[in-house]
Formats: C-alpha cells, structure tokens, sequence
C-alpha cells in the first residue's frame, strides 16, 4: 500500500512539471495565434515520432510539417570560445519569435550581462540601418524578459536569448523589410557572428526588433 501511494505521489509531481513547462516564448506565440483559446482547453494530440538513434540524421518531416534540409552544425570551436547557433522561426498571425542558443566551447568561464548586440544584415550582408532593434520585447509582445544580470557560463553551458518581430505592413507604398541575416555580438565589443536566419527576417515596414536579455540555459 506504501510503494503504490509512493507511486501515485511520483506521477502527480511528473504531471506538474510537465504542465510548467511551455512557458515563454512558445507560449506567446500560442497565445497569439489563438487568442480565443481557452486556457483549459485540451492539448492538440502530437503524433508520434520515431526515435533517432545517435549518430543518425531525420530529414523526413512530422505529417503536415514541411520538410526542412538538415542545418549542418559545426563542431569546431571558434576562436571567441563561444559557438552561437539560431534556432527555427515560430510564427503566430503576425507575431515571430526566434531562440538564439549561446554555448561556451573554451576552456575559460565565459561572463555575459544584459542584451545582445544585434545588426540585421540584407542579402548582401549589408546592415539596415533603418531597422530599430529593441532592449527588452515590451514594444512587440508580452513576452517576459529576464533584464540585465550576470550569467556565468563554465565550459559545455549555454545561453539562451529570444527575439521577437512582427510582420507587419502600415504602408503599401514602401518596400516590407525581409532580411535574410543577423550579425549579433553577445556583448559590445566582443566578435560577432553572422547568422542565416530561417525564413528570414520579415519585419515587415514597421522595422523593430526586440530581444530579450541573456539567460542561462536549464
């Protein structure tokens, strides 16, 4: 009787923590993309998918997911001890939300604090000047920002900051930004990485670009 309400207790904090996780950025863009939707409304079932053995590539899509060629990865460290990698773009209506993945490869503690510096690069690898990048999401979305603090990063952790846009157009008669790359420097001053960005940047004719501060990956 012991080991079964054991058992019970064990599944029911399972349940909890299950439930907590989603918030953030998803979140937000599910929120946006269903406004009517109910909060206890039941989850969409999510079909299966076969597990990947280590070593081996999936390049066949969920059904009724497009199918995406495999994003080479690099393995070498660069010289900045630092590799930063963009994640996929979600996209709710107009809202777009993208996760950048900061991993600290060098043999030294890596210390970052506050805000990425970020440059939306044409396809010439041209900066836009025009593009307002943004401290903080308040002016795109709801989305919670951590603010500035320090994160230490030993060797092997990561860090995570989101970015938000919208696509949005006000005036026909001007040209919609859709930028296809990103310089970001994790801090002002330090090396910069250029970054392919899926889908692109598609801000639309508004222009801004909003991120949320470092924060240490769980």
């Amino acid at each position: 009787m012991t080991v079964h309400r054991r058992l019970r207790s064990a599944a029911g904090l399972l349940v909890v923590s299950l439930l907590a996780v989603g918030c953030g950025l998803s979140a937000e863009l599910d929120r946006e993309s269903d406004p009517d939707r109910r909060p206890d409304a039941a989850p969409a079932t999510t079909p299966a998918v076969p597990a990947v053995t280590p070593g081996e590539v999936r390049t066949g899509a969920l059904p009724g997911e497009p199918t995406r060629s495999p994003t080479p990865t690099s393995t070498a460290c660069p010289a900045s001890g630092v590799r930063i990698e963009p994640g996929l773009v979600d996209a709710a209506m107009g809202l777009r939300g993208m996760t950048v993945r900061l991993t600290n490869c060098g043999k030294a503690v890596h210390r970052l604090g506050g805000y990425p510096v970020l440059t939306v690069l044409d396809a010439d690898h041209e900066p836009l000047d025009d593009v307002k990048v943004l401290k903080g999401p308040g002016e795109i979305t709801t989305l919670d920002d951590p603010g500035p603090h320090p994160v230490a990063l030993a060797r092997g952790e990561s860090a995570t900051t989101s970015l938000v846009w919208r696509n949005t157009v006000t005036d026909p008669t001007t040209t919609a930004v859709n930028a296809p790359y990103l310089r970001i420097a994790p801090v002002k001053g330090a090396a910069t990485t250029v970054l392919t960005v899926d889908g692109g940047l598609d801000l639309g004719n508004t222009g801004r670009l909003g991120t949320t501060a470092w924060k240490k990956a769980g």
